[in-house]
């Protein structure tokens, strides 16, 4: 019998300051609002800011190997050329990706 009266002792010793931190973090939060993401506009508009970064990253890529070739460093200048390309895909592919994902949300919710 005692020991049990410990046992509960001990869960609420334990349980009640777990409760009253859950219960400040609640409060710490705010309205309560939940953030629905990104509207359409702003997906279109991320996914071209994304594939500008990656033309652009390519661009200067490509430049820096010309210059690597120019100046008789064909190795450097075959790295940044293809480093070049990747960057034009990754930023492409994030850009299309992002489009799609907006694309979707039009589809899915008109008006």
């Amino acid at each position: 019998m005692r020991a049990n009266k410990l046992i509960l002792i001990a869960a609420f010793t334990l349980l009640v300051p777990a409760l009253k931190a859950n219960s400040q973090s609640d409060n710490q939060t705010g309205s309560g609002k939940k953030h629905h993401g990104k509207s359409t506009a702003g997906e279109y508009g991320s996914g071209a800011g994304d594939a500008g970064k990656g033309a652009a990253g390519g661009a200067g890529n490509a430049a820096k190997g010309a210059g690597d070739y120019a100046t008789l460093h064909p190795v450097k200048g075959t790295e940044a050329v293809g480093k070049g390309g990747k960057d034009v895909g990754v930023g492409a592919a994030k850009g299309t990706g992002k489009v799609v994902k907006g694309t979707g949300k039009v589809l899915t919710h008109p008006f």
